[in-house]
């Protein structure tokens, strides 16, 4: 016996057939905010290399620099890479006036304190050393423009605290006895190419520590960001 084929199903008399769903009606509207087109790789890297010459030419410090690298790797579209340097002039501009260069490069306390906030352009290594006293480095305010700090710290029967901005990649070498060396920082965004610092530590009976902001006084920042989450 043979077999008939199907016969396609008809439209019922009254109903309209079934529309095929229009897939473009679900795709954002991207010429209505141009600035929520997807950033790429290639644009991330772009505006962090726009960063370093801006740190190059005096317009960051250390700290806004770290800050918007971080900002810029995790970027979703170009309008968050364009806010992030919006204050920023357009390649090619006449370079800034860059921050006076850090004279000063040994720090040192001897059965004292010495507390430091370096604002000034840092192109050469630093040293601490504190033998039964405190040293504490800050390197926020600081003007790097290779994107590189190099300290040599040594502490004997005393401490030395270096503060870093938060997101920076620290490099910690070196030894001690009878001492700690320790790095309480937040890791950097995975693949980034961000700041560098670079410690060689010798503790002798005595602490050698690299915090970022972060951990620096965490309860003056978490007040700090409530505030600033107010407005």
């Amino acid at each position: 016996m043979s077999q008939s084929s199907p016969q396609p199903e008809r439209p019922c008399p009254g109903r309209p057939p079934a529309r095929r769903q229009d897939v473009r009606s679900e795709l954002p509207d991207l010429t209505a905010a141009p600035d929520a087109v997807r950033a790429s790789d290639a644009e991330r890297e772009a505006v962090v290399e726009r960063l370093r010459i801006a740190s190059v030419e005096g317009r960051l410090t250390f700290e806004e620099l770290t800050e918007r690298t971080e900002a810029a790797y995790a970027a979703v579209s170009r309008g968050d890479l364009e806010h992030i340097t919006a204050d920023l002039p357009g390649m090619g501009a006449p370079g800034a006036n860059p921050a006076p260069v850090q004279v000063k490069r040994r720090f040192s306390a001897v059965m004292g304190d010495c507390k430091e906030r370096i604002v000034g352009r840092i192109d050469g290594p630093l040293e601490a050393v504190s033998v039964m006293g405190d040293v504490e480095l800050d390197l926020r305010g600081a003007q790097v423009p290779s994107g590189e700090v190099l300290i040599t710290a040594t502490a004997v029967m005393g401490d030395v605290k270096i503060i870093v901005p938060d997101g920076v990649s620290v490099e910690l070498s070196g030894h001690n006895f009878l001492g700690e060396r320790k790095v309480n920082v937040r890791d950097p965004h995975p693949g980034a190419r961000v700041p560098v610092v670079r410690v060689t530590a010798t503790a002798v009976m005595g602490d050698i520590k690299i915090v970022d902001d972060e951990h620096h006084m965490p309860v003056r920042r978490a007040i700090a960001d409530w505030w600033k989450d107010r407005g």
